[in-house]
This record gives structure tokens, sequence and C-alpha cells, in this order.
């Protein structure tokens, strides 16, 4: 019999950090993870990508100790250990970070960074020292935050950075990131990749799971492709493509194509004028918007984050109240009616915040999939039928292509993608006069994007206004009709499906001139995009 053997001193490469050897965990008739294995090692950011449902989230939480494998090892310095809790893994220096962040919005980021192992002098928190050590770790790591700022008015990606920082401040050498850059506008997600690379520089190990092929050519040192619960064999990123690993993930089967035509546009459908709304903190972010959305085409509205789209995208539908302004549909006004006014007149809306506002996740996926202001048409004398219950749920979810096990299992157990596809299908259902998609296919994989656009596309087609808000420039411009700028608070541009990328992002930054704002997708030296 062979044995590996290893002599102290020799050139023997170190073990991965950690490592896992043919997990497998189910639930119940459900399989997320077959045999997966996967090795990361020091010095090294190792992206895990793969369909939404492939299992990426159950094999992270195994790896972090909030969940057990049925079958297989987990490694950590090549010595199989029992992850019992997430303390477990803490203490092993695993730090999670997950989408939703767990920062206290009421607290600074100075409180937050220390929460849970605040330094104490004399029974009490020593907050110089807490100081001390918060500015020594930030500048560890190249960053710079204000730690006296209220968590709730940073920007996502610094509550971001701060939460790798505090993981790093308790030991954590091994970072795990699931979708990081999900909810982050372009130049944020750039940052955010910077710190990792200069992370891995320092010795540290990070497991980055994203959807974003882009991304992950950028920052990945290796590339495992998990699909149906099963790994594929480590791809280096000088042998990764963003085509092969797409025919990769999607199982042999070519990348959905993106193309579409334009839509035909008609009547004016939404009409908005001087809309004037502030944040929940009574700072100006809308500043007197006018806006026009017809039938049969898709607005986009291209912003950085933090520049108006969210709060326009609520005073549409009726989130957000007016400080001053108007909203039409088709010569109505609705500016002060309620959100299920404008429902039930003919608006449907796709939250940002899917978890929040599209679904209500202790509820079944049934329940999730007829909530919606037509639930009239589903009864019969004042009572549901049952027949057209079931009818409407069928619709949602065979529509959706949704990826189920009962639709009485709560929603909760769906992949983030799956959740959203119910979310469309449902929102579409109903065929609405004004559509307001707001990120869309945030968190979504490949072939649940195609799915999304070509169901915004149908939507179009079929007579609705779609009004979209994206922070993916590729999907604003893969999908709208028209795009409107938005910096500030302000319609900086409109610009055409054509748009120069880079005039496009000069208006996003409030560095365009006026030839830029009137750009129907030309240079200023007249050149073609």
């Amino acid at each position: 019999m062979e044995h590996d053997i290893r002599v102290a001193g020799s050139d023997a490469a170190p073990p991965p950090r950690i490592e896992a050897r043919g997990i497998a965990r189910s639930f119940g008739p459900v399989r997320a993870n077959r045999n997966v294995s996967l090795a990361a090692h020091r010095g090294q950011v190792l992206a895990v990508i793969g369909e939404n449902g492939a299992g990426k989230s159950t094999l992270m939480k195994m790896l972090y100790g909030l969940d057990r494998p049925d079958e297989g090892t987990i490694l950590i310095d090549g010595e199989p250990v029992r992850l019992s809790s997430a303390r477990d893994a803490i203490r092993r220096g695993i730090g999670l970070v997950q989408q939703e962040l767990a920062i206290v919005p009421d607290l600074t980021l100075l409180e937050n960074l220390v929460l849970g192992s605040e330094p104490m002098s004399a029974g009490r928190i020593d907050w110089a020292r807490a100081r001390r050590e918060a500015e020594v770790l930030a500048e560890s790591v190249g960053t710079d935050i204000n730690w006296d700022l209220q968590a709730a008015h940073a920007p996502i990606a610094i509550q971001q950075q701060v939460e790798i920082l505090r993981l790093i401040g308790r030991g954590a050498d091994l970072l795990i990131l699931d979708e990081p850059t999900a909810v982050l506008a372009p130049v944020q997600a750039a940052q955010l990749l910077d710190l990792l690379r200069r992370l891995v520089a320092d010795g540290k190990t990070v497991i980055f799971i994203s959807h974003k092929l882009g991304e992950v050519l950028r920052v990945a040192d290796e590339i495992t492709v998990l699909r149906a619960g099963i790994t594929e064999p480590a791809i280096s990123r000088a042998d990764a493509t963003i085509e092969g690993l797409a025919t990769l993930i999607m199982g042999g089967e070519a990348a959905p194509s993106d193309a579409g035509t334009p839509g035909t546009p008609r009547e004016v459908v939404l009409a908005c004028s001087g809309l004037k709304a502030t944040d929940d903190r009574g700072i100006e972010r809308l500043s007197g918007v006018d806006l026009e959305v017809r039938a049969g085409e898709i607005l986009g509205v291209a912003a950085v984050s933090g520049n108006g789209q969210d709060e326009l995208a609520e005073a549409l539908i009726g989130l957000r109240r007016l400080e001053a302004g108007s909203v039409a549909l088709r010569g109505t006004n609705v500016t002060r009616t309620s959100v299920r006014a404008r429902r039930k007149a003919g608006f449907g809306y796709v939250s940002a915040d899917r978890k929040h506002e599209g679904l209500a996740l202790d509820l079944s996926i049934a329940d999730n999939a007829i909530a919606s202001p037509s639930l009239t048409a589903l009864t019969r004398g004042g009572w549901f039928s049952p027949a057209r219950v079931k009818a409407a749920i069928s619709s949602v979810l065979t529509t959706g292509a949704v990826r189920y096990g009962s639709e009485n299992d709560p929603i909760s157990s769906l992949s983030g993608g799956n959740q959203q596809r119910v979310v469309i299908a449902r929102e579409l259902r109903d065929r609405p006069e004004v559509l307001v998609a707001s990120q869309p296919t945030r968190g979504v994989d490949i072939r649940g994007i195609a799915f999304i656009h070509e169901q915004l596309r149908q939507a179009r087609d079929a007579g609705s206004a779609v009004v979209l808000f994206s922070e993916e420039l590729d999907e604003i411009q893969a999908l709208a009709d028209r795009i409107l700028v938005l910096h500030q608070g302000r319609v900086v541009g409109e610009l055409g499906r054509d748009a120069d990328r880079v005039v496009l992002g000069k208006l996003m930054l409030g560095m365009a001139g006026e030839n830029d704002a009137r750009s129907g997708g030309q240079h200023e030296d007249g050149e073609t995009a």
C-alpha cells in the first residue's frame, strides 16, 4: 500500500485552508447537495458559481456551521472537523457575510463593529480603545470609515465593509461572501473587489459566491461550478471565459440569448410632473422630476445608487409621499391614492426589496402566488373558488418556470431566483397598465435573468408601459427603448437605446454637458458607439 508521506521541512504544499469532500445534504425528498467537493487555499479567492437552486447557499451554511452534511467531510487546514455552530466556525477563523447584513441601523458604525466584543476597562466600554483599534483595522485593509456615522445613514457598501472588518477583527482569516455585490452599484462593486484582492494579498482566504461572471473573472484565482448539487472540477482564472463558464453553469447548453427588438411606443399611459420627495431622513431626493411612459415601451432609469431612483420607484407606486408634483394614469390623477388603489387601477410592482416588500416569507408559495389586488377574480359568490385559485397558482408557477417541492412549502424555502420568478409571474398575470420594476434581476442567475428580460419584453409588447430601474447598465441597455438618467434627484439626460456607454456613465456621475444629455447614442464627435 502506498502512503502519502510528508517530510518535515520539505516543499510539500500546505493543505487547503478549507476543503469539502463528497458533501451531500437532503431536505426530505429534495437533494440540495449530492457530491460536492471544493478546496480554498490561503491567499486565494475561490469563486463558487451556479444557477439559483444549485445548492450554493446550503453548502456555505455547512461550511459555516449553520447546517450539517448528511454525508462527506469538511476539513480545515487538512484536519477533518465537525462544525456544530457559527460560533464554532468563528473560533476556527471562518466568517460569513450574508446578503442580509448583520448591521444594527440605530447604532453607529463603531458600535456595530464592536457589538458583542466591546473592549472593557474598569467595568465600562473603552470607546477610545475601540476607536484606535477600528482605525488600525481599517487602515490595514486600505479603507477609510467615518466611525461616528449612524449605520442607517451609511451606504450599503460601507455597512458591508464594517461587517468584513468586524469578522477580521475577531480573528477570521477565511471569509465567505454570499452575493456580496448584488446590492452594490458598479463603482461600489469594483471597490469591494479591490478590497478582496488586498485581503488575499495579506494571506487571507475568500470564498466568493456570485452570478456576475465578469466580476468572478476579475477577482477569482480559481472557480468552482456547482450544478444540480454536484461540483465540476475547479477552473483557474487563466483558463476561464464568460462563455465557457456560462456553458458549464447551464450543463452544456449555450447561454440564452438576450437579444431583443425595440418596442412600438403608442399612447402615453403614465405621466408625472414636478415630482419632489424626501428620503426617510427628510433629505430631498427628487427635485422636480418629469417623465412620460407610453404603452408598448420600456423606459429605463439609470442612476448611481443614492441619486433618487429608489424614491422615484416608491413615489410611482404610492409607497412614498410626494412633497410636490403629480402622477397620472391615462389622464386620471392618482397622486394621493394608496398603493392598493393604484394596483387596482392597473399598476404592477416588482420591488427591489423582494424579502420585505415583494413576498411574505412566512406564507406558502401558493399564498404568495395569488397575493395581488385581483383576488376578487378568484371568488364566486363572495367565497374563494378552489378551481379558480388552483388555476391562478398553476398559472404563476408554470409561467415562472418555478422550481419547488410543494406549493404549500413556505416561499422562504425557494432560492432567491425562484422567489423572484414567483414575483415576476404574479405581477404580470393581470397584464398591468404600468409595471414598475426595480432591480428585477438582483441575485438571479443567467437563465433567470434571460427569463425575466423576456417577460418584461412580452409585457411591453402586450401593451404595458414598463418603468425599469436597474443599476446594471448592461440590463438597461439590453431592455430599454429610452433611457432617463438621474443625478442628485434630477433628470440630467434622456438617451436612446443605443446610447454610448461612456456618455451614459458621464451623465450618471454628473460630468456630462448639454450635448451628452441629448445624445441618441453618439459620441460628441458624431461617431456612433
